[in-house]
């Protein structure tokens, strides 16, 4: 079956919060294919990996589905990625929640719970402070805030970095590598300054 030109594989894998995220990226003129099937993914111009949940149940299923692997590939081959929360998450090398998680390694670094002292689900609005100018992706959204739900965050000295919270500590709010993007944050539910980025990022 042919697929649209710009075509977004938006990759549902079980975790919820794909309607939020699919009525957004369509708001800001993408054409959107919700998929769970590997092939689907490897032919996309643009991935996104939304989710919530746990990180280690988000991965597995990722794994089972074959999309693990299909992702690995697209980022491999140069396609543009975006993770969103558990999304950002799962691109890491590890993390503690339920006693720990294996990620999918591609980014250096362990994910770990928000410290004590501070009211935990992080939930609402914080600002973003940016700490990699070059960003064209994240630069416009310094000092900008944008809502979050989570209890577990990749460190602020995560390899590419972009922009830094802080909730108890600083944390990786975004990152940036080449052609791999990932918010901690929901885009979707972050008002204008969402669909702004995803907005760039569909136009990547």
């Amino acid at each position: 079956m042919s697929r649209p030109a710009g075509t977004v594989a938006l990759v549902d894998y079980g975790a919820g919060n794909l309607r939020s995220v699919e009525n957004a990226l369509r708001e800001v003129g993408a054409a959107v294919v919700v998929t769970r099937d590997p092939d689907a993914v490897r032919r996309a111009d643009r991935v996104v990996v939304p989710g919530q949940g746990a990180m280690p149940a988000c991965a597995e299923a990722m794994r089972r589905s074959g999309v693990a692997g299909a992702l690995l590939e697209a980022v491999e081959r140069g396609t543009p990625v975006l993770g969103i929360c558990v999304g950002l998450q799962i691109l890491f090398a590890e993390g503690e929640e339920a006693g720990g998680a294996r990620g999918l390694g591609l980014v250096d670094g362990r994910i770990a719970r928000l410290p004590g002292g501070v009211k935990l689900p992080h939930i609402g609005w914080s600002k973003v402070r940016l700490v990699a100018p070059g960003s064209a992706l994240f630069a416009p959204m310094d000092g900008a805030y944008v809502y979050y739900a989570h209890s577990y965050a990749a460190p602020a000295e995560a390899p590419g970095a972009a922009l830094l919270t802080h909730h108890g500590r600083d944390f990786c709010a975004a990152l940036e590598r080449g052609n791999l993007f990932a918010v901690q944050f929901h885009p979707e539910k972050s008002q204008r300054v969402g669909l702004a980025l995803l907005e760039r990022f569909v136009s990547t």
